[in-house]
């Protein structure tokens, strides 16, 4: 028996020595960062954080004027089932949701705060807000120009809108490339936010609950567990779309009631601390001095973590979205901006929160214990059972997060090689395989291969959205015209 987990372990060594050297030298040239008062700030987060701002502000705070007509859309006010497409508003929120919300909200949020103090739990907030925006622009562009196919499924998403939407402003070849660049970035993307960095944090919270690194019994077995959750997948995906909102609309409004009841369950048990929690939010937001370089390296902490928890710029969620069913892709846009809120706005808030409340900032920068084991330990102060649901949350996170992602990867592989069930299957073994991996190797390697492959398919999607907005913004103005008729 011995002899069999040193093995098993010596092969997880072994992933991991493998593949550390290839995500360093990607992260490096991913974050190229320019200096900025003393402080190194990345090109790619900057883009991104200027490009929410912007959308903000062009289409007039759409994301606040916009809110309540868009629960009114996911409530089915406007729908019609003779409409194109295969899923309701309701299924596409969900099945966007199912990528958004992951183990970035509960394990990625407490590297966040471990990196750049409490004050960073602002400008999550802030990006999360502000992201809004950004998802209504990409996901109303991805059902504009999506494709209907033969069978009466839908390929949709940044490199349609990218192709044919800029083709129509006479930029075709420009068009074609920045379609295929986005495509590219995808396929390998989904492989790192949506896959590997899944199973890793799923693995890692189960270690925690059946003995910890030195006790478990799955301690060198990462592994095993990751081919268990790859035939879970599998089991799924292989039908398509449909198949993954017909999952995700039981399990995501579950899960997420499931975490933030046991959230606010610790926040009520805190409610003292928790305004001394607010105070140090905020003036570790504005400080001059301490983690990450002073204010502005706060600040691009929490963005980048907030953009790797909701990806608003990225553009995969408008790959979902553009599946609905209806004949007005504004409607969409408006169900989208919910994304960002629900996933950023309320459950990485609240898992701040939980951490500020629970330890004190000492503790969570300085302490030993990070990640998702860090959130867990928070619950645990509190809730001595809370690793059990907690591990529940965290695996249904995790799985959901790699369905909506396994579509993602898979209508980016179509898109370069052709439609046909033949290669969708081809790619399915793929991201399966790529799960085995993720659950066998440290956190360090697929925080950095995630975010480096995740970020780079904000290039070529926001240089669409820039160049696309002025017609999103006509569409609009059309939109609020033919309501109030």
């Amino acid at each position: 028996m011995q002899d069999m987990t040193l093995k098993a372990a010596s092969l997880d060594t072994w992933i991991n020595d493998l593949v550390q050297p290839l995500t360093d030298a990607l992260s490096r040239f991913i974050f190229f960062s320019v200096p900025v008062f003393g402080t190194e700030l990345p090109l790619i987060v900057l883009w991104l954080i200027f490009a929410a701002s912007f959308f903000t502000v062009y289409l007039g705070f759409i994301n606040l004027r916009g809110f309540k007509h868009a629960l009114d859309i996911v409530r089915g006010k406007f729908s019609d089932p003779k409409h194109l497409g295969e899923i309701t508003h309701f299924q596409a929120l969900t099945a966007a949701v199912s990528g958004t919300v992951g183990i970035g909200n509960i394990g990625a949020v407490a590297v966040t705060v471990s990196i750049g103090g409490p004050g960073a739990i602002f400008w999550v907030i802030l990006a999360g807000f502000l992201g809004m925006t950004t998802k209504f622009v990409e996901c109303t562009l991805g059902v504009k120009y999506r494709t209907v196919n033969a069978d009466g499924s839908v390929s949709g998403g940044p490199m349609y809108y990218l192709r044919d939407g800029l083709a129509a402003k006479g930029m075709v070849k420009f068009g074609k490339f920045l379609g295929l660049f986005f495509a590219a970035s995808i396929v390998i993307g989904c492989l790192g936010i949506g896959n590997m960095f899944q199973s890793n944090q799923a693995y890692v919270q189960l270690l925690e609950v059946t003995g910890g690194q030195t006790s478990s019994l799955l301690v060198g077995y990462g592994w095993a567990v990751g081919l268990v959750m790859a035939v879970l997948v599998a089991l799924i995906i292989i039908g398509g779309i449909k198949s993954i909102a017909n999952t995700t609309v039981k399990l995501v409004p579950f899960m997420v009631a499931l975490y933030i009841i046991g959230a606010l369950f610790v926040l009520v048990m805190n409610a003292a601390q928790l305004p001394s929690a607010f105070a140090s939010i905020l003036s570790g937001a504005f400080t001059l001095q301490g983690a990450g370089g002073g204010m502005l390296g706060v600040m691009i902490i929490g963005f980048q973590r907030a953009v790797f928890s909701n990806e608003a710029g990225l553009g995969s969620a408008a790959i979902a979205h553009s599946a609905v069913k209806t004949e007005a892709p504004l409607t969409e846009g408006f169900v989208a901006l919910l994304e960002p809120f629900i996933d950023t706005v309320v459950i990485c808030t609240l898992t701040g929160l939980v951490l500020v409340t629970c330890f004190d900032t000492a503790t969570i920068m300085n302490g030993d214990v990070k990640g998702i084991e860090l959130t867990s330990a928070a619950f645990a102060s509190k809730l001595s059972w809370s690793p059990i649901p907690l591990s529940i949350a965290a695996f249904l996170f995790a799985f959901s997060t790699m369905l909506a992602w396994a579509y993602y990867g898979t209508k980016g592989w179509t898109y370069i090689f052709g439609e046909g069930k033949g290669k969708e299957l081809t790619f399915s073994l793929i991201f399966c395989l790529f799960i085995v991996i993720g659950a066998s190797v440290q956190l360090s390697a697929i925080l950095d291969f995630a975010d480096a492959l995740i970020f780079v398919m904000a290039i070529p999607n926001l240089i669409g959205l820039y160049i696309l907005a002025p017609e999103v913004k006509r569409d609009l103005a059309e939109y609020w015209r033919e309501l109030k008729d």
